[in-house]
């Protein structure tokens, strides 16, 4: 078995706390009916998954989320309701990634939106003040891609990007289904188990 010399991370629910509940509720405040199914805790649908996987933009989602509630909607009102996914950014995680980066190269790989990622991108992210890319090397975001896990075509896209060699990466992920992608991308090789590095996340 091949050094593992690169870790890729999933976001929410391995980073950062989750609350699908919260986020559902919000929506549902501000009168989208139907965000239960709409908002899946790994893949988003509709018009939702379209502002993830890149297909429209932030814009275009706001036109069409005031359509869908017939109510005339501000960006705040929207993020806030994006916001309720998130109920904790544990900055030991995020030194541990700092630890981790001394001896690896660190990857973000993730199914997330441009309103999410504003937030994320600015000081506003962690109590330290810091955006999220300063905890990793490179990030991969679904909606900049064009395509959200479990494509194996995301995984396609960060190995020749990066570059990196599957044999020598590990993948970091909550979901199952973005575990087990197909053979011959990054999936012979990965594994969700921190242990491996001497190191536990959650």
């Amino acid at each position: 078995m091949k050094r593992i010399r690169n870790i890729v991370f999933d976001l929410g629910g391995v980073l950062i706390d989750l609350d699908h509940h919260q986020a559902v509720s919000r929506f549902e405040e501000i009168g989208v009916k139907d965000a239960k199914q709409l908002l899946d805790p790994y893949e988003q649908k509709g018009f939702f998954l379209e502002l993830e996987n890149g297909k429209i933009d932030v814009d275009t989602f706001c036109r069409k989320l005031c359509e869908h509630t017939g109510k005339q909607l501000s960006y705040d009102e929207i993020k806030y309701a994006w916001m309720g996914f998130i109920a904790d950014v544990p900055q030991y995680k995020l030194d541990f990634l700092l630890e981790l980066r001394k001896k690896y190269k660190v990857y973000l790989l993730s199914n997330t939106n441009p309103i999410v990622q504003s937030w994320a991108r600015s000081e506003a992210f962690t109590p330290a003040g810091r955006p999220i890319s300063a905890y990793f090397d490179k990030m991969y975001t679904s909606y900049e891609v064009g395509v959200t896990k479990p494509d194996a075509a995301i995984f396609d896209r960060m190995i020749e990007n990066a570059p990196l060699i599957p044999a020598e990466t590990l993948f970091v992920d909550d979901a199952k289904s973005n575990i087990e992608v197909d053979k011959g991308s990054v999936s012979t090789p990965i594994s969700r188990k921190t242990e491996r590095i001497g190191g536990k996340l959650s």
